[in-house]
């Protein structure tokens, strides 16, 4: 390969990576005014934290001999689903669909593909909710879709995967059956957490409504700032709609 050859292969592979780090971005960029959007309206905020990654050459590489890809870029591209990887973590089981169908909304988001391992667990009692996505990045002179895979699950599914990663780590993807029996025995009592974890979260936010309810005030929260509303205010105002 001759010197110009070379450098328009680096311009390449260059611009290659780069659009799946824009993607990412892009992603966490709308994640975060959902996020902001909810918790100004609801009160609450449903994502503990998100991380994020760009496979590196070298896992892509791993991948396309894996399935037998054509190794060019377009084919690469095209085959190659996960290149661009978001995690999202949440408190609660119901945190994980409401982020799911919000991202449903998003019109210019296109959802190709949902594996729901939380109704569905995999045989190893792996739980969590995944989404084939493409995003749009807007370039300079054109745009592009992307994809990129959303992983979105709780705190307690998100711990159990990370031992369970370790593990096949450690023991080369040969984990021996009775630690494979523990694992599935504690993937049990982790989806039985989150299902207290919810019941507890749901019976708090009734009594919550509650106690709004019988209130004679209620407030309206802007970042650090808070603006009392007395109820007369909110009656006149949707009274003022019905008419």
């Amino acid at each position: 390969m001759d010197l110009q050859h070379f450098e328009q292969l680096k311009r390449d592979l260059t611009r290659f990576m780069m659009m799946y780090k824009f993607a990412l971005e892009e992603l966490n960029t709308r994640i975060d005014i959902l996020k902001q959007e909810f918790q100004y309206i609801h009160e609450y905020n449903p994502i503990e934290h998100i991380t994020y990654r760009v496979k590196s050459p070298e896992s892509i590489m791993q991948k396309v001999i894996r399935k037998q890809v054509p190794f060019t870029l377009e084919s690469i591209r095209e085959n190659i689903r996960d290149i661009a990887g978001m995690r999202i973590i949440c408190s609660f089981v119901s945190d994980v669909y409401n982020i799911k169908e919000m991202l449903e909304k998003q019109s210019d988001l296109e959802i190709v593909e949902c594996k729901d391992y939380i109704q569905h667990p995999k045989p190893n009692g792996y739980r969590s909710l995944h989404l084939i996505v493409k995003v749009p990045v807007f370039m300079s002179d054109y745009r592009e879709k992307v994809w990129a895979e959303i992983q979105i699950r709780t705190i307690t599914m998100d711990f159990w995967a990370s031992i369970e990663h370790k593990l096949n780590y450690k023991y080369n993807y040969d984990i021996p059956q009775p630690l494979l029996d523990e694992l599935k025995q504690a993937a049990l009592a982790v989806a039985e957490l989150d299902a207290k974890m919810e019941k507890i979260n749901r019976d708090i936010n009734n009594y919550k409504a509650t106690r709004l309810a019988q209130a004679d005030m209620e407030e309206l929260h802007l970042n650090s700032e808070r603006f009392r509303l007395p109820l007369e205010f909110l009656r006149r105002l949707l009274d003022s709609q019905d008419n």
